[in-house]
């Protein structure tokens, strides 16, 4: 293996760094230190600095050349008014990382934190902890003793964040901005939907552990899933692709050839090698959407790629390999899957480490009308107009959208194209009464399929509270815990039954919590969701 080019990226001293006529080979000066050690090659020097000492920047940079011809000097203006106002400073240095070039296979950055001022030099600290600058920190200091010529000393840090707790917790910001990168497009005001980004945006920075991503169709696995791609792709934590397939879209020969790639001749069509799709998402992040939908054997191969890095195209003697990180997706209860021998116990122990369940929309009745704004804002993009609704409507709208009617079965996809179409409609941009009207009907009828008369089953609470305890009811409680218990098993939650329950009575709270409700009344027979839900 090559060895990787040294790059420094520092601040020019606009003190230390300073010097007039052949004195100025006297005084020690870091920047041009750093080319004078005899057991390091610079091979490339970032020299900051801000525009009024353009003319200094030009010198140091002329006296590299002279020391160490063999180091490439790139002077980058980073503009601020004030290198010690720390918004400025932070701000200017955020956009030259965002902008910079990193080639961390090729090339190892060491960020020299010596000169600048103290804001520049803690700022330039923090972009390294955060990632931003993914590279080591480099400390200079002068000879002990002067000495005309030396170039003194230099220690490079690898950080250790646990000596660091302080500054890290001082400097929030970075996991603020991390939550909020993985949260755009998702508005919320789910408490626990919030808490939950909160965590995926740690483990996403610091771990390059799999992630399974439960919930139902529609929830938002794939979004949020190039999501933490693009926040570690930001970070420079990863290089490669995002690499996306739903499993379910793979059938027979096809899956493992898909997946894992296949050797010309291999089977009937293989007319050309292929590479699959995990050695397409080598060094990057690949989401196996439905991840329950795949084949025992090619879960075999899928776990065999996940813990050695390695596998075997399909028809191949040679084994291919590809350093990905995963991410897995799926609606089906993997554990229930284990045991009815559907999934491999081995894969599931291995991709269950971070897990984490999406709620669907009927789960998430506070996040409805801040959805239908992002919604609407992204639609009038699309269109090339600004859609807005009237008074009547948004209310009429809004009212539909969380009452028990309204069963999203599709969840955020259902609600996207219903306020595409509205704004589509509109004429002027304004969504009236008759245009909601018309969308409701729609959705009702797009959803009769899955409509189920609540109530409707037959109940025999002896499946799921002892006989004896069944005699002890009054007939009154009898019929409505059977009412009750019918309710829960034609919903797909426990604060959709809720909903559907107390539909009357909730609109009198200001805080409805009808899971909360329905959980009290269960619990007065001794009985709890699970119970009543899945039993019968």
């Amino acid at each position: 293996m090559s060895k990787k080019r040294i790059v420094v990226i520092g601040f020019v001293g606009t003190q230390l760094d300073s010097g007039k006529g052949a004195a100025r080979w006297e005084r020690w000066r870091p920047s041009v230190a750093i080319t004078q050690y005899p057991d390091i090659v610079v091979d490339r020097f970032e020299l900051l600095y801000s525009g009024r000492f353009d003319k200094l920047a030009g010198e140091v940079a002329a006296d590299i050349a002279t020391v160490s011809p063999e180091t490439e000097v790139v002077l980058s203006d980073v503009p601020m008014d004030d290198p010690w106002d720390f918004e400025q400073v932070y701000g200017a240095l955020f956009d030259f990382a965002k902008s910079y070039p990193f080639d961390t296979d090729n090339e190892e950055y060491w960020i020299h934190i010596t000169t600048g001022t103290h804001v520049v030099q803690i700022c330039m600290f923090l972009m390294t902890e955060a990632f931003y600058f993914p590279g080591r920190l480099l400390q200079t200091s002068p000879p002990r003793r002067h000495a005309a010529g030396e170039p003194g000393s230099h220690v490079l840090i690898d950080l250790d964040l646990s000596k660091y707790d302080q500054i890290a917790q001082r400097f929030s910001r970075e996991q603020e901005e991390g939550v909020a990168f993985l949260k755009s497009g998702i508005a919320t005001r789910n408490e626990r939907f919030n808490t939950m980004i909160d965590e995926m945006e740690r483990v996403a920075i610091k771990s390059k552990a799999p992630m399974l991503l439960m919930g139902p169709t529609g929830a938002g696995k794939s979004f949020l899933a190039r999501r933490v791609y693009e926040l570690k792709k930001a970070r420079h934590q990863i290089d490669g692709r995002f690499v996306e397939i739903n499993c379910a879209t793979l059938h027979g020969d096809g899956a493992g050839s898909t997946l894992f790639g296949h050797i010309k001749g291999s089977f009937t069509g293989a007319s050309s090698d292929r590479p699959g799709l995990l050695k397409a998402a080598h060094k990057g992040l690949l989401f196996l959407d439905e991840i329950g939908e795949l084949g025992l054997d090619e879960q075999a191969m899928l776990l065999k790629a996940v813990e050695e890095k390695r596998f075997l195209p399909v028809g191949g003697d040679h084994e291919a390999q590809s350093d990905f990180q995963l991410i897995a997706g799926t609606n089906r209860d993997l554990a229930q899957e284990v045991v009815a021998g559907r999934f491999r116990e081995d894969l599931f122990a291995r991709i269950n480490l971070w897990t984490y369940e999406l709620p669907g929309l009927v789960d998430r009745p506070e996040d409805i009308e801040p959805n239908i704004d992002f919604l609407l804002a992204e639609a009038g993009a699309d269109l090339g107009q600004i859609a807005r609704f009237n008074k009547e409507a948004r209310e009429r709208y809004t009212r539909f959208a969380a009452s028990p009617d309204a069963l999203w079965a599709g969840n955020f996809r259902d609600l996207s194209a219903s306020v595409t179409r509205m704004a589509t409609l509109a004429e002027a941009g304004r969504i009236d009464d008759d245009i909601v009207g018309s969308e409701i009907g729609r959705l009702q009828r797009q959803w009769r399929h899955y409509a189920q008369p609540a109530g409707t089953q037959e109940v025999e609470l002896e499946q799921v509270m002892p006989a004896e305890a069944v005699a002890r009811l009054d007939l009154f409680d009898a019929m409505q815990l059977r009412a009750v218990i019918g309710i829960c098993r034609a919903s797909r939650s426990m604060s959709d039954a809720g909903r559907k329950l107390y539909a009357v009575s909730r609109d009198a709270k200001a805080k409805p919590n009808d899971a909360d409700r329905l959980k009290k009344y269960l619990a007065r027979f001794q009985l709890d969701w699970d119970s009543v839900a899945r039993a019968g």
